[in-house]
């Protein structure tokens, strides 16, 4: 997985090939890297929406306002300084974007704004792979399973402030396929991480060890890929067949790491 595409300009205007070679690419590769682009905040909106309709958000930024479509992703306090302890943290733990959502993130664009000197990576687990090379027996085993997803859960399982009521009228738990297949290739993927509740039906013991059994094994080493941040790359990414978490490989209270974010919406799982 993974793929470095040059001579594209991000900020330009797309015409109709360059366009479907790229929707092509990230079917084949599932991230896509662009080197060296510089984007304003209606220049990233355009070249995100080429892939589909921008998504809203559930979180309360700190002055309680929603996050904007173009919003910046930090390690920065409400002060403007680099901190251990961010605002949210979630990203920290390995997730697909928005699974809390009756329909989910098709895709996510980060845009490196200004880096530490090293670290800050993100890595990615190819959710594909991982399904592929699971045993056979597990697989009919997991082959109707349904997971909870909620934005409760999430805040919950990332130890970050708990949801508020409003949040959770927002986004009401949802059930989506443990086995989800990708609706433009057909492929089966694991379809997990750290916004899920539990395994319906399943005692809540049972249905931990079973999460933690097949997360882990998902995000091996085998099926992974960490990105290396250069100042400039936009990174765009399928939620359909990933999980994705940041890494705090820098010393977070002296360096700044801000980029800008952008999702796609996507489609029900099935």
């Amino acid at each position: 997985m993974g793929a470095e595409v040059r001579g594209v300009d991000t900020s330009q205007p797309l015409g109709e090939s360059v366009l479907n070679a790229l929707q092509q690419a990230m079917l084949d590769f599932h991230i896509l890297v662009f080197r060296e682009q510089s984007l304003k905040t209606d220049e990233q909106i355009r070249f995100s929406e080429y892939f589909g309709p921008l998504e809203s958000h559930v979180i309360r930024l700190a002055n309680g306002k929603p996050p904007p479509p173009v919003h910046v992703i930090s390690n920065l306090d409400v002060a403007g300084k680099p901190t251990s302890k961010p605002f949210s943290h979630g990203n920290y733990f390995w997730h697909t974007d928005k699974s809390y959502h009756a329909a989910p993130s098709l895709a996510t664009l980060l845009h490196a704004v200004e880096l530490p000197p090293e670290g800050g990576d993100t890595e990615f687990a190819n959710m594909h792979a991982a399904y592929a090379a699971l045993d056979p027996t597990l697989k009919n085993e997991i082959a109707e399973l349904k997971l909870v997803h909620s934005w409760e859960a999430s805040r919950i399982n990332t130890g970050n402030r708990p949801a508020t009521e409003e949040e959770k009228r927002d986004r009401p738990p949802v059930t989506h396929p443990l086995v989800r297949t990708h609706p433009d290739t057909a492929r089966k993927s694991l379809y997990l991480g750290t916004h899920v509740s539990h395994v319906v039906g399943m005692e809540p013991e049972a249905s931990r060890t079973l999460l933690e059994k097949l997360q882990g094994f998902a995000t091996s080493s085998r099926f992974l890929y960490r990105h290396r941040w250069q100042p400039g790359d936009l990174v765009i990414w399928d939620n359909r067949s990933l999980l994705h978490r940041a890494i705090s490989n820098f010393d977070m209270d002296r360096y700044r790491r801000i980029l800008h974010r952008t999702v796609v919406k996507g489609s029900v799982p099935f």
